[in-house]
């Protein structure tokens, strides 16, 4: 292999690669760098480059490496950060004018963690204004992200720009964020897999201008990886996870917990609520991916989630509160068409006085409870990311463009609501576009779903990375 096709391999090899000498970690991020240069100009996922201290970080990995010292698990690995995750001397813009120039003066914990594991920070990603803008991937400041499989379709959001720099082989990993799908869709949307870690597993940092969030605001988004292949993801896993003074919701849960002396149960969740609403595509990845865990062992059966609708009008109520108060403020920061998500949100679900939102926090503890002991009998859950295929690349104009967009969501927003590890694994092509599932466990068996999205990758296979317009690079 050319050092020019560097790009295409997974983290995991090239970080082997690069601790056996085979390949030097400057080769590497050169590779990137250069794939970048090809690609970025037709699906703008990556909004600035970090390419001097890329190829700094790289001749020292290769110092290192020379001088016999002992290299992390992911050196030399190229990776890229979401534009509202802190790295040092670079501004956490998230994507509008307001933060142009809010640098930040030390990383993130993920990324810190990423760079003590070896891995390279080489570019900033797209993502929407504020990530309040929806499903689709376009921000005042750098504009639309293109779907590499298809223009004519989202890449996703929020972390759009991460998982369309994954895909198409700009970074081996991408670090973004998930309040609510925001990992998970765009993980789907373009082909590679995503981690949404158990609320507390990985520490993280989402002050905006050093104010910290509030509660609900605390509760739900959580910063995962996206990777092409599941053991990549699982590399990523054992970084991130740990505590951090920085942090101090992160728990020291065990990377991995009993191991079960057989295959789990797994309950299939192919309609949430029964609203009668999934494609035909999205039935025959859910089914393939039932199968393929079925082929491993594992006993298979069709179950209902608990309380869905507790937990979205939950989810709902308690955003809808927080944003009320400050939206003011945010909406100065906003052009009319990414404040059209919240404002047409606000119809929906006016904001509540402080009795109902009080009430509200006691009403997520019985929805917790109830998934538990769910999760009691079936340890794992399958089920849709989206019920619907990938929409169009536009912000809902319309209450009723908005239901049609968010209601197939309705499973990744209940799964953030109650907290658990879920990961998104790709499943295959249907009318030339990705599919793929969510796979959910109990809180902090991270491990339960990457083993089974392993099962279900060994079967159906990798998708990635690819060129625009959907041609696989083998």
């Amino acid at each position: 292999m050319g050092a020019n096709e560097l790009w295409s391999l997974g983290a995991s090899e090239l970080a082997q690669l690069v601790a056996s000498g085979e390949v030097s970690a400057t080769e590497a991020v050169a590779a990137h760098l250069e794939r970048i240069a090809t690609v970025n100009p037709q699906v703008n996922a990556v909004t600035r480059l970090l390419a001097e201290s890329a190829r700094q970080a790289a001749q020292e990995t290769d110092r290192r490496r020379a001088a016999g010292e002992q290299l992390g698990p992911l050196a030399g690995v190229p990776f890229t950060v979401k534009e509202n995750i802190h790295v040092a001397g670079s501004a956490t813009t998230h994507g509008v004018p307001y933060f142009r120039d809010w640098v930040a003066q030390a990383d993130a914990p993920p990324v810190r963690r990423l760079r003590a594991a070896g891995a390279i920070p080489i570019g900033r990603t797209n993502m929407p204004d504020l990530a309040l803008a929806g499903l689709h991937t376009v921000s005042q400041l750098f504009g639309d992200t293109v779907n590499p499989w298809d223009p004519q379709r989202t890449p996703g959001g929020t972390s759009g720009g991460d998982a369309v720099a994954v895909a198409t082989g700009m970074a081996a990993l991408g670090l973004g964020n998930d309040s609510g799908g925001s990992v998970r869709n765009p993980a789907t949307f373009n082909g590679v897999a995503g981690l949404k870690p158990s609320y507390g597993r990985f520490p993280a940092d989402h002050r905006m201008s050093d104010q910290e969030p509030v509660l609900g605001h605390q509760l739900f988004p959580v910063d995962g990886p996206l990777a092409r292949t599941v053991a990549d993801l699982r590399a990523a896993y054992e970084v991130l996870a740990g505590t951090d003074p920085q942090d101090p919701r992160a728990v020291p849960a065990p990377l991995y917990g009993p191991r079960p002396n057989a295959p789990v149960r797994v309950g299939v969740v192919t309609d949430p609520g029964g609203r009668g609403d999934v494609h035909p595509d999205v039935r025959a990845a859910i089914e393939a991916a039932a199968a393929a865990l079925e082929d491993a062992g594992h006993p298979v059966e069709e179950v209902e989630v608990p309380r869905l609708q507790d937990a979205l009008d939950g989810y709902d109520t308690l955003l809808r509160a927080e944003f009320s108060l400050a939206w003011p403020m945010l909406r100065r920061l906003l052009t009319d068409e990414s404040a059209r998500h919240i404002e047409l949100d606000a119809q929906r679900h006016p904001a509540v006085g402080l009795e109902e939102y009080l009430r509200q926090t006691g009403v997520r503890l019985g929805v917790q409870r109830a998934w538990a002991h769910l999760f009691e009998c079936c340890p794992l859950l399958i089920g849709p990311v989206s019920t619907q295929p990938i929409p169009e690349p536009v912000v809902p104009r319309t209450l009723e463009e908005r239901e049609a967009t968010f209601a197939p969501m309705r499973l990744v927003t209940a799964s953030t609501y109650v907290g658990v590890p879920a990961v998104a694994v790709p499943t295959g092509v249907a009318s030339g576009l990705p599919q793929g599932v969510q796979i959910m466990a109990g809180m902090y068996r991270e491990d339960l779903c990457l083993d089974a999205a392993e099962r279900i990758e060994e079967r159906l296979g990798v998708l990635t990375p690819l060129d625009p317009r959907g041609h696989r690079v083998h």
